[in-house]
């Protein structure tokens, strides 16, 4: 039998159907993540134990070189490396008594599934976007004049520069609010005019050959990133898993929904990050 803490209850309902919830809980998930949907999503890594799990890298050959007539062509080196990532879970859980379930405006097991959801995709994205502010190579973060004290539209093309001849296809400029009014009007293409190219859902338009995208999340440190898809990536340990525990004392029910994954820096050159000089 379930422990139940009674101090923060919902209140009220004795029938939950686990896969029910669920169903709402992967519904509701992709439309509240915007980091996630950049991400390769990688199952593989279900069946395996462990906390850690090694993720092989091929380290690139190198140019090819000149070669003369009759002369062999040089043998390159294939490298393979591993790095180690750490397997994270995260999880939430939403006591609802039958009292407020029978009572309540609504349907608390659809709202139960909703919250749930986007608690779990809040913390997926946090993960994955520490991801990319762990990132400190020199060579993928641009930084304004020591003079500037707020980024500004014409740092976009300055920091796009970082890419070098790897600048072409799609990649997603990620604004914070204040940015994005800023950026709309200049070398702004509308969301109505690349609706059919739309590479993450609640793109707001283009600029300088991005799709924009705004997130609060970045609000607090003030750096915007660039990011090229599958830059990021997310090895499933185990998917959503929602489980319902019942307290026949109390008369209430837990809902309990969580995720066993490793987010991951799959391609450190896939993203620029910007931030204000010091």
């Amino acid at each position: 039998m379930a422990t139940v803490d009674t101090t923060y209850g919902t209140y009220r309902e004795n029938l939950f159907i686990p896969e029910v919830i669920a169903d709402i809980v992967e519904t509701k998930l992709t439309d509240n993540m915007v980091f996630a949907p950049l991400a390769l999503i990688d199952r593989t890594l279900a069946a395996g134990a462990g906390d850690t799990v090694k993720l092989p890298f091929y380290s690139y050959i190198g140019a090819a070189v000149s070669v003369s007539e009759g002369h062999d062509i040089p043998l390159a080196r294939l490298v393979q490396s591993t790095t180690s990532v750490s397997v994270i879970k995260i999880g939430t859980a939403v006591q609802i008594t039958d009292e407020a379930a029978l009572s309540a405006y609504g349907n608390p097991i659809e709202e139960a599934g909703m919250q749930i959801a986007t608690a779990l995709a809040d913390s997926l994205d946090n993960l994955l976007l520490a991801a990319l502010a762990a990132n400190s190579s020199s060579a993928q973060n641009y930084s304004t004049s020591d003079s500037a004290t707020a980024l500004a539209p014409e740092d976009i093309p300055k920091a796009l520069a970082k890419y070098g001849e790897d600048n072409e296809g799609d990649k997603v400029l990620m604004v914070t609010p204040d940015f994005y009014a800023k950026l709309v009007g200049s070398n702004w293409i509308p969301a109505s005019e690349i609706a059919a190219n739309v590479r993450v859902q609640g793109a707001v338009g283009m600029a300088y050959g991005c799709q924009v995208v705004i997130s609060n999340r970045l609000v607090s440190s003030g750096n915007l990133y660039i990011v090229k898809p599958r830059t990021l990536a997310v090895f499933m340990k185990r998917d959503t898993f929602i489980e319902t525990d019942r307290d026949i004392l109390n008369e209430s029910t837990v809902i309990k929904g969580s995720k066993i994954c490793a987010p991951y820096l799959l391609n450190p050159k896939g993203m620029i990050k910007l931030s204000v000089g010091a």
